[in-house]
């Protein structure tokens, strides 16, 4: 593992792709601005809707491991360098 950034986080990019609850859109025009999910209008309809991948995964170019890198990931298709980073609340000091 690397020392932690200025945040005092570790390893947060550049080790798989992050699979993300938002709908891919092409821009942020119309996104909720609570940080809740963007779902796309179709969300019930049945069609397969591509998700929000972000932060590049290992075998990527320097320039797709930052988290404002992102990409579109289709929900059926398996991947090497996709995943999912598990989180829970910070305890309260």
């Amino acid at each position: 593992t690397f020392s932690a950034n200025n945040l005092g986080l570790h390893d947060m990019h550049g080790n798989v792709w992050e699979w993300c609850a938002d709908h891919w859109h092409k821009n942020y025009e119309g996104a909720p601005i609570d940080g809740s999910i963007w779902l796309s209008s179709t969300e019930s309809s049945g069609i397969i809707i591509g998700r929000i991948v972000r932060g590049g995964g290992w075998l990527n170019p320097l320039g797709f491991c930052r988290s404002a890198y992102r990409a579109v990931g289709v929900p059926d298709i398996r991947d090497y360098s996709l995943g999912f980073r598990l989180c829970c609340s910070a305890p309260r000091t």
